[in-house]
């Protein structure tokens, strides 16, 4: 019973040196960092803050936080313009490779497109190339701009499902179903949005 006790009692004290050691060695190397801090501030430094660094277990560091109200470009909307007839619109884009390849293009020109008028719910024409899709089971509605089958723009006054690829949506539908009218157009696909 003696011999468990002692035991128990030398396993206590190995652990309280064990902890005790930890804590002054962690305590060495933060006085040995904040020294190395202070001396490598050369002349910027006073002696009376290297003093105050060895008085003191901790130091202050600013530390620069990132500026959360940067324009960054991944932090950007993206925006079209569709221009028909008179009538011009301001579509707000999606993030994806189909969007991207499009805005590529349009930063060379704008993109003309000759839309034909399909089932009474959208207008729909041949890009002339093929966007990266991402087709998935997709409802549209008014004011929707999809990829379809690759090379296909399609502008949706009605509503659908099938399988596209979201290119953007109109912001403000004021007036849409009226410059698509019911039959083809043509749309000016452009960068920028519309001046009011």
């Amino acid at each position: 019973m003696i011999f468990k006790f002692l035991q128990i009692l030398l396993c206590m004290a190995a652990i309280i040196l064990f902890l005790s050691g930890c804590t002054d060695s962690s305590l060495s190397r933060t006085n040995l960092q904040t020294k190395n801090e202070s001396s490598s501030l050369g002349d910027e430094a006073s002696p009376a803050s290297a003093n105050d660094a060895d008085s003191s277990n901790t130091q202050q560091v600013n530390v620069p936080q990132p500026d959360t109200n940067s324009d960054t470009e991944e932090n950007m909307v993206k925006k079209m313009t569709l221009q028909i007839g008179n009538s011009s619109f301001t579509a707000t884009l999606e993030n994806n490779p189909a969007v991207d390849a499009f805005v590529e293009m349009m930063n060379d020109s704008s993109i003309i497109i000759q839309m034909n008028d399909y089932s009474g719910f959208e207008k729909v024409g041949s890009l002339g190339t093929n966007l990266p899709a991402d087709d998935k089971q997709t409802t549209t509605h008014a004011g929707d701009i999809v990829l379809y089958n690759g090379n296909q723009i399609v502008i949706f006054y009605g509503s659908n499902a099938w399988s596209y690829t979201r290119l953007g949506k109109i912001d403000d539908l004021s007036g849409w179903e009226d410059a698509l009218g019911s039959g083809d157009i043509t749309v000016t696909f452009s960068l920028g949005t519309v001046n009011q």
